[in-house]
């Protein structure tokens, strides 16, 4: 009971004091991730009945954490500003810093004389006396890691619940839908004009279209650039275009070959037969 002093709790008992203490840890060491915000607020919830607990005995001399994880007490009012609220801040932190300080100085110290008691108690032969200060020092020291446990809680629930906000996708302005693309409608595609003409005669169902044209309407759809359309003279057939192709290619082979054969003349003349030969085997 919260209304009895520590004299009247009998030295065996003392040790339940450390039961919040002891499920904060233990809800601390849960994996879910999923879960791992409402971990975190359970765990927190542990701590701070463990500290009010012993504040209330008069167990240790600190200053017990904010009731609601951070993120919650802002929101009831904005938080002050200008220079009164800059310089409380630095005092805040400058106090936070110092009180690290001696809970690191207690902690080195406590776990030393608990070192030393552990196994005098733990074997029997302390007395009534010796084993009240073992848990009086166990429960010190627990106090300590609340403390921090706490500080580390608080920062870990801002970084996910920042992070939860963040992921929440951002609702599509109302009335607004993606286009819908026109399906392409099938059609035979055509060497020429006259073929066009066959094919839509026979299958009359289905549109016909030359390269050509085709390579037109691409354009005009910005589907493909113009130096990408074949280049062809108006009113020639596919059999004539292919024609001169053929001589045009015959015509560069033809040149090829003079031209070599040119330039072997010219090798000739200014190398006479023997050149290079030093031992003249020719």
């Amino acid at each position: 009971s919260e209304n009895e002093e520590l004299e009247e709790i009998a030295s065996a008992d003392l040790k339940y004091l450390l039961l919040p203490a002891l499920l904060g840890s233990l809800t601390l060491k849960q994996v879910d991730l999923s879960r791992r915000l409402e971990h975190l607020e359970s765990a927190r919830a542990h701590f701070g009945r463990f500290l009010r607990l012993c504040k209330s005995y008069g167990l240790g001399s600190f200053q017990l954490p904010p009731a609601s994880p951070p993120g919650e007490e802002g929101a009831k009012g904005p938080a002050p500003g200008g220079p009164a609220g800059a310089q409380a801040s630095l005092l805040a932190m400058a106090s936070n810093r110092q009180a690290k300080i001696e809970r690191y100085k207690q902690k080195k110290e406590l776990e030393n004389r608990l070192a030393s008691m552990r196994t005098f108690v733990e074997s029997g032969q302390a007395d009534e006396e010796q084993v009240r200060e073992f848990y009086i020092l166990q429960i010190q020291r627990w106090i300590n890691t609340s403390l921090e446990e706490i500080e580390s809680i608080d920062q870990e629930i801002v970084i996910l619940r920042s992070r939860g906000s963040a992921k929440q996708p951002s609702a599509p302005p109302h009335g607004t839908a993606r286009p819908v693309r026109t399906p392409l409608k099938p059609f035979i595609l055509t060497r020429d004009a006259a073929q066009a003409k066959v094919f839509g005669a026979g299958y009359p169902s289905l549109p016909t279209m030359t390269v050509d044209d085709w390579y037109d309407q691409r354009r005009r759809q910005g589907v493909v650039s113009a130096q990408s359309a074949p280049q062809r003279t108006p009113g020639i057939t596919d059999e004539e275009l292919q024609k001169q192709q053929q001589e045009k290619k015959e015509e560069e082979d033809d040149e090829e070959a003079r031209q070599k054969a040119q330039n072997w003349d010219d090798w000739k003349d200014t190398h006479p037969r023997g050149y290079g030969n030093r031992q003249n085997m020719g």
